[in-house]
């Protein structure tokens, strides 16, 4: 299902984004508390637009989503989803490179939902989230546990903690490994 290059394929976008994952991991009971109206929040290897699409409807008109995927036909998914929503004007679109994500916005808070262990290099990839979030701004870390260990997992959280971030919580959410940290 993954490529070997650590990044699940746009192939198995069906798999990522359906009613029975909204049902598990129901992206208002997951984010809700986290983004407000008016926001600018960020979702990092957004797929196919699962919470992209929620964030949206919880930033409002006045907030903005920027949706990142290294993957051109997972953000091809998610232009058609933000249109067949309506909220092709909140959701900006990004492709990422393979080392870095090349952001300068800042923003108020920040997904990385199933993703931070396909990237190649934490530490980098940490820093530069640490770097466009506002003061006080929020990242929310969440890991498979059937694809990264308790042990794996707290080496990321090590390395968060190293570029500045400070863990505030760890939200309970299901099959998952979670942290959410503010800057």
């Amino acid at each position: 299902m993954c490529e070997t290059s650590r990044i699940c394929s746009w192939k198995i976008a069906h798999v990522l984004d359906n009613p029975i994952r909204r049902l598990i991991h129901n992206p208002q009971e997951i984010l809700g508390g986290h983004i407000k109206p008016g926001q600018t929040v960020l979702d990092l290897g957004c797929g196919p637009g699962t919470f992209s699409i929620a964030m949206a409807k919880m930033v409002g008109e006045s907030g903005r989503v920027i949706a990142v995927d290294i993957q051109e036909e997972m953000l091809q998914i998610l232009r058609k989803k933000a249109a067949l929503h309506g909220l092709e004007s909140r959701i900006i679109i990004r492709k990422s490179g393979p080392d870095r994500i090349g952001l300068s916005e800042k923003v108020d808070f920040a997904l990385a939902f199933y993703m931070v262990h396909e990237v190649p290099n934490a530490k980098d990839f940490l820093k530069e989230i640490a770097s466009v979030l506002k003061p006080n701004g929020k990242l929310l870390i969440v890991e498979p546990k059937m694809h990264v260990s308790a042990d794996a997992f707290e080496k990321t959280m090590d390395i968060a903690r190293q570029v500045g971030l400070s863990p505030i919580s760890e939200p309970k959410i299901r099959f998952s490994r979670s942290k959410l940290f503010s800057r």
